[in-house]
């Protein structure tokens, strides 16, 4: 089966609605992402042929499920995805965890480009002190059953996770409720035919 072209922005501002000014804090922050990682290996160097389906939208596609919610972790933000496009694209406050230093510094310029409303705190989630929000977001970072031990800390009574998650989410579901009584549903992914988005309304250990 050929692969898809290129998203282009303007497909990405059509597909989600986007405003102008949105959409101008989002060019920014592709901008910075293409030079810095000359520098530092803040994506997959070939995802950036597609970025605004493999990163933007993949991101941007949480806001939809978040709604109107006022406080988010961004658990491994690493460049950014998804938590500072959740930022730039909604009202919510992001606070990021992201361990490496350098990714951290990127963080932090890209919010002063754009004016994202995050906070860094540039530690591992699990090393770092918890201030629970009422959504922990992940992508890329780690199994289901070790997201739900990171994110456990961080997210308040009646808050989600939302995880987005590749083709081997079921797999790894299986194996999570070998640890953990999840309640959640699977929504499809719109960047990707073969992931999914987790969003995971309770769970505790068995």
């Amino acid at each position: 089966m050929a692969s898809q072209p290129p998203m282009t922005v303007s497909d990405f501002a059509s597909a989600l609605n986007v405003s102008r000014e949105t959409l101008d804090r989002l060019e920014i922050f592709e901008g910075m992402l293409r030079r810095w990682q000359k520098t530092i290996n803040l994506v997959g160097a070939r995802s950036l042929d597609d970025v605004w389906r493999r990163h933007f939208l993949d991101s941007a596609q949480l806001c939809r499920l978040l709604g109107d919610t006022k406080t988010v972790t961004d658990i491994g933000s690493g460049g950014g995805f998804p938590g500072l496009v959740i930022a730039i694209m909604s009202d919510a406050q992001v606070t990021l965890v992201e361990s490496d230093q350098r990714k951290a510094a990127f963080l932090r310029e890209v919010s002063r480009e754009t004016g994202a409303g995050i906070s860094i705190i540039a530690e591992r989630a699990e090393a770092a002190k918890a201030t629970p929000t009422e959504a922990v977001t992940a992508r890329a970072v780690a199994s289901v059953e070790k997201l739900l031990s990171l994110a456990q800390p961080w997210i308040a009574p009646g808050g989600q996770c939302f995880f987005l998650k590749g083709a081997a989410v079921e797999e790894e579901l299986t194996d999570a409720r070998r640890f953990w009584d999840i309640s959640f549903d699977l929504v499809p992914s719109l960047s990707d035919p073969a992931g999914s988005i987790l969003c995971v309304k309770e769970f505790h250990h068995v």
